[in-house]
């Protein structure tokens, strides 16, 4: 299927709305022309002339990175672009979402406990098709597009060849039109990262996050209750409805990776996990003395989605990667649903 325009898409959602805050008397609109309004100004898509890309990378390095152009680092500049690229794929990630419900079209979900995304820097810039306007834009400000892509750091949510099939799906199923949404755990470090030492090969851990990851989009609004141990009691015995009591309770919070197909408005998302704590600091015990067990269940339970395949040679180990696998499952299950209930709620409208 071919993802239409912004503003078509706008229009068929909204009616269309002229840009007038006000009537010509000065009165304020109604709620629902207001409502309106509110998409009229985001039925265009960002320009991408060449002053206007200019433009915005400074507008990023200026006002994201508060920086001056003295103080501005190569990383700096690969941050700035980063961002400016973003905002052109959040454009169509939300215009593909947007025309997904409106057909109400089955939907892929596609599991994976990695994806093999590598860096995302020149593929989303050749997918959107604006690799050599950003290279002429930046040069003229003294900034080499390719010496750029050389900052940035490959994600660490993958290692194998299971990461790098899925990160093939994801990036076919976006360029082919299909209506799909993946989910994955979003580890703070990566499998390992490699490193020669008196010339032999050792393996230490990746980082990744430590630089920032501006592609990721941080759901705090989205998250769900992931329940370990604890006992089933029955509530009521003609119905035979249970409750889940006791146990470790922690929180799966939503991190949102967009993925643009090749020369189509169609961009996906990869929906990331990570583990908080459902009770982020013991006070009492702090107040003890005790200061590691106040932060204990915090630590445990970002020790959850802390690395991708945890070693499993212990029964620390094994029970580790269980909870992973548990809460990767628990979560994405309880969000497909969720969703699936949003768009039932809105047909009905």
């Amino acid at each position: 299927m071919n993802i239409p325009s912004k503003s078509s898409l706008r229009s068929q959602e909204y009616g269309g709305a002229g840009l007038l805050s006000t009537t010509p008397g000065g009165t304020l609109l109604e709620p629902k022309d207001q409502k309106a309004l509110l998409w009229a100004l985001l039925a265009s898509y960002l320009p991408d002339d060449t002053s206007s890309l200019q433009k915005d990378f400074v507008r990023h390095v200026e006002y994201t990175l508060s920086q001056t152009k003295g103080g501005l680092t190569e990383f700096g500049s690969f941050q700035a672009l980063a961002f400016c690229v973003r905002d052109r794929l959040i454009e169509r990630w939300k215009d593909t979402q947007l025309y997904f419900s409106q057909k109400d079209v089955k939907q892929v979900n596609y599991l994976s406990l990695e994806f093999l995304i590598g860096r995302s820097l020149q593929n989303a810039l050749i997918n959107l098709g604006l690799e050599g306007k950003y290279s002429q834009a930046l040069m003229h400000l003294g900034v080499q597009l390719e010496e750029l892509y050389e900052q940035e750091h490959d994600a660490g949510l993958g290692n194998g060849g299971l990461g790098r099939l899925a990160a093939g799906f994801m990036d076919s199923m976006a360029t082919s039109d299909y209506p799909a949404w993946g989910y994955g755990l979003r580890y703070t470090y990566g499998m390992f990262f490699q490193k020669i030492m008196n010339g032999y090969q050792i393996e230490l851990p990746d980082y990744w996050l430590n630089f920032g990851n501006p592609w990721e989009i941080e759901r705090l609004d989205i998250r769900y209750p992931i329940q370990f141990y604890g006992t089933l009691k029955e509530v009521d015995p003609a119905t035979k409805k249970m409750t889940w009591e006791g146990g470790e309770k922690v929180i799966a919070v939503a991190y949102d990776y967009p993925i643009p197909g090749y020369d189509t408005y169609n961009t996906l998302n990869i929906r990331l996990w990570s583990s908080k704590p459902a009770t982020e600091f013991d006070l009492d015990s702090f107040n003890k003395g005790d200061y590691l067990k106040a932060i204990e269940d915090k630590q445990k339970c970002e020790n959850i989605t802390n690395v991708l395949y945890p070693n499993d040679n212990t029964m620390v180990g094994k029970e580790l990667r269980l909870k992973q696998q548990y809460l990767f499952v628990s979560a994405t299950l309880q969000d497909i649903l969720h969703r699936y209930k949003q768009r039932e709620s809105r047909g009905r409208e």
